[in-house]
């Protein structure tokens, strides 16, 4: 089977004929042609965890100060220094949450961000801007967050310019639950109860802004740190290790040969960013957006390729099945040119939000959900303001952006077992629990309507209800002048027997909810 073939197959979803009888359908803007998908009722998959919804927090550009974070005595409506609005949209949709980086991770010491506010050291974000941070927002701060949209704390330690010693006491301090000088510490801090935080990074890109490291060389110091970090108060650390850029296998291949005894990581973490390469967000033409489009394939290739190097070089240990180490992809999304003046104005990596980039997410998320038993953790970058945003900001002013409609849209996915799919010409994910299906197709094609006929093999439907985001033009956004011109809308849908039917527009999204017999 040749690669073309392999990628095409795995961005639509493995490959069913379309049989191309072209027709019209009033009220849609292109022509239109039937299509065929099918979903194997009784081919699991993995079970799509709610870790595979996770998003990313950095301290960059105003992604955290200005955004998530704008103080108690801000003008901007808050909550204890949140900003009210985001706490609101974000409430529910976020199951986990990584901080504080990215690359500003391996530069940050935890203790900088504890105690009364007006004594934390201002610092220079190295990475970032070269500009001071007061350390207003730290390890409380971000766990008050957490706590307040719903979302599992997930916290990246400082490999490169930290110390076994800080990684191993922000553990203590955060999780051991009283009467060490560390958890009381805590407590005198506002916070008497541990935060049972459970997922740690040990380090972030460090074959880059983590110590330009190689893969060997960086599990000599992962076994270093890692021999140090333990249950404290019952909470059993889920250490992660950095894996790859993209889809690199000499990355593995030299960490895990260099893996000999030591605290063995519980998950490997690829990142893998779906860049654009022409023009910036809202000036794309239909070339840059299928070049980016294009990378979807590769990520599933990706992740097929290091889950199949993890069961060979990691396997479980013991006598008995063992828990096999976990893949995540904790950084990804779509990562475009920037507009100088926007992130003059708006910060740094400041980019709009487009349906092309809305498209690019379900797109993604698809590939998340098709290969969900291969996955312990995805987290899209980032969460406000920069790169694939679920949120702008500006002054008072908080968009939800069309990203953010597609996680809201296909969150039914969550806790339900992935199922085998065949399409083709669109992407397609499905999954189930007991009576419920749901489906989440996407049309990436920017000229092309699809009559889509879905067959259900092992069941049948007994009702259905569906929604779509769409917008005919690819750079269309939701910005600060028109917050809500792209928005969900109910789709019609007709759902009997065994088949299924909607029709997809170009540049669209839709999620169907189909109640089975």
């Amino acid at each position: 089977m040749s690669v073309h073939f392999t990628r095409r197959r795995l961005l639509l979803g493995a490959g069913a004929a379309a049989a191309a009888v072209v027709t019209t359908r009033r009220g849609l803007g292109s022509p239109a042609s039937e299509l065929s998908v099918s979903v194997d009722l009784a081919r699991e998959a993995g079970t799509i965890r709610p870790e595979l919804h996770g998003h990313f927090a950095e301290h960059l550009g105003t992604c955290i100060y200005g955004g998530l974070w704008v103080g108690k005595h801000s003008s901007v409506p808050n909550v204890n220094g949140y900003r009210k609005a985001a706490i609101e949209y974000l409430k529910g949709l976020i199951p986990v949450l990584r901080w504080p980086g990215g690359c500003f991770a391996d530069d940050y010491h935890w203790r900088d961000g504890i105690g009364p506010v007006e004594k934390r050291p201002k610092r220079v974000n190295i990475h970032w801007g070269m500009y001071t941070e007061d350390d207003s927002f730290g390890t409380h701060e971000f766990i008050g967050l957490c706590r307040a949209i719903g979302a599992e704390p997930y916290l990246a330690g400082n490999l490169g310019s930290g110390s076994p010693e800080e990684l191993r006491d922000w553990m203590e301090y955060c999780n051991y639950p009283k009467g060490s000088s560390l958890s009381d510490e805590r407590a005198a801090n506002g916070s008497p109860e541990p935060f049972k935080v459970k997922y740690w990074g040990v380090g972030n890109e460090n074959w880059g802004c983590g110590g330009s490291m190689t893969g060997d060389e960086y599990a000599t110091v992962y076994r270093r740190f890692a021999n140090y970090l333990k249950s404290f108060g019952g909470t059993n650390p889920f250490l992660i290790a950095c894996g790859p850029n993209g889809n690199n296998r000499e990355w593995t291949e030299k960490f895990w040969g260099n893996m000999r005894g030591g605290r063995r990581p519980d998950g490997f973490a690829m990142h893998f960013y779906s860049n654009g390469r022409g023009n910036t967000a809202t000036h794309f033409t239909v070339e840059d957006m299928q070049q980016q489009f294009a990378s979807f394939p590769r990520i599933e290739e990706a992740i097929l390729e290091q889950r199949a190097l993890l069961d060979q070089l990691a396997p479980p240990r013991g006598r008995g099945p063992g828990q096999p180490v976990g893949l995540l992809l904790d950084e990804w999304g779509v990562w475009d040119r920037m507009d100088p003046e926007e992130e003059k104005r708006y910060g740094r990596l400041f980019q709009q939000i487009t349906i092309r980039s809305a498209v690019a997410a379900a797109l993604g998320l698809n590939v998340i959900h098709r290969q969900a038993g291969k996955l312990v953790m995805t987290n899209i970058a980032q969460i406000v303001n920069v790169l694939h945003a679920l949120l702008l900001t500006d002054g008072d002013q908080c968009v939800r952006t069309t990203t953010y409609w597609v996680y809201e849209m296909t969150k039914p996915h969550l806790t339900q077992n992935s199922l085998a799919v065949e399409a083709q010409n669109i992407s397609v994910s499905a999954s189930r629990k007991d009576k419920d299906l749901t489906l989440t197709l996407v049309n990436p094609t920017h000229d092309q309507t699809y009559n889509v006929a879905c067959s259900l093999n092992g069941g049948s439907a007994a009702g259905a209800t569906a929604r779509i985001l769409h917008d005919s033009d690819l750079n269309a956004a939701n910005t600060f002048a028109a917050p809500n011109r792209i928005l969900p809308q109910a789709l019609p849908v007709k759902a009997q027997g065994g088949s299924v039917r909607v029709d997809l527009p170009p540049l669209s999204i839709a999620t169907v909810l189909v109640k089975l017999a």
